[in-house]
């Protein structure tokens, strides 16, 4: 009965964290450029008791019994499909329309650290930097950066933005001479191995990359060049690509499996308690 209820509970926590998935993807059903994640189940370690190894009979699963003791989640993978496009006619909004492409802004903690995040929110406005300079930030407020790393600034005096197809942005002043800004973009091949902030954004390297047994250019590429490939759609956004109903379903069954592992450890209880009855 121990076994039982330990089985169950080791269960438990980990329908919990797929039920606080489930909700994350679904309160970001709305948010530009969030890409839904999914929560994989493994086993966790089993012993296995050869009891009928005189046993002849022709089965599909290993002769004996296996007794586990749950499952976890092995991994929570992000789905990168494209999500649909929202028109904006907005001069600063900008859809990447290729997969597993990124803005790159910067994020500074309360320790004046400056970190590079990545996010397909395109969503872009003017914030003041200095008197008569003014700088370019996402909807969260984060400088975006430019393929130099540095945080793009121009003068407050801009009358319109364009962007060119290599994800260059032009900036246009009355006087005709425009100004020039290449944005950062990066291809993450491997998004789940960073850190996943709220509304998609993805931070940083895990510092132990070598014993995930991964090395840099396997997780990320920063696009450099004149002939990189980017794809931006100006005036527009890429929309969530969280299914609803899917999610919705995704829920009712983690939870009836949170339910059915509760009614083990309830029925495992009142079986130790007859059992302690009849001493």
């Amino acid at each position: 009965m121990l076994r039982t209820m330990i089985t169950a509970t080791n269960t438990l926590s980990q329908i919990q964290n797929q039920l606080d998935t489930i909700s994350t993807n679904i309160a970001n059903s709305n948010t530009h450029g969030y890409k839904a994640q999914q929560a994989n189940f493994t086993e966790l370690l089993y012993q296995q008791f050869n009891n009928d190894e005189y046993d002849k009979t022709v089965r599909q699963t290993p002769v004996g019994i296996r007794y586990g003791v749950g499952a976890q989640i092995g991994q929570i993978q992000s789905n990168q499909s494209q999500g649909s496009i929202q028109v904006t006619d907005r001069d600063l909004d900008f859809a990447l329309t290729t997969k597993n492409q990124y803005f790159n802004v910067l994020m500074t903690n309360d320790a004046g650290e400056t970190r590079t995040a990545y996010t397909r929110n395109g969503s872009f406005y003017v914030s003041p930097a200095q008197p008569g300079i003014v700088t370019l930030v996402n909807s969260d407020g984060y400088q975006v950066a430019d393929v130099n790393g540095q945080a793009i600034t121009f003068p407050d005096n801009a009358t319109q933005f364009t962007m060119d197809s290599d994800g260059t942005l032009v900036v246009n002043y009355a006087n005709g001479q425009p100004q020039r800004f290449q944005l950062a973009v990066s291809t993450l091949q491997k998004p789940q191995i960073m850190e996943n902030l709220q509304g998609g954004t993805y931070i940083g390297l895990p510092e132990n990359l070598d014993e995930l047994g991964y090395t840099e250019a396997e997780i990320l590429t920063d696009l450099q060049g004149a002939n990189r490939q980017v794809g931006i759609q100006k005036g527009a956004l890429e929309m969530s690509n969280v299914d609803l109903s899917k999610e919705m379903t995704n829920l009712i069954q983690a939870q009836r499996s949170y339910q059915f592992n509760t009614r083990a450890v309830t029925i495992a209880d009142q079986m130790l308690g007859l059992i302690n009855g009849i001493r």
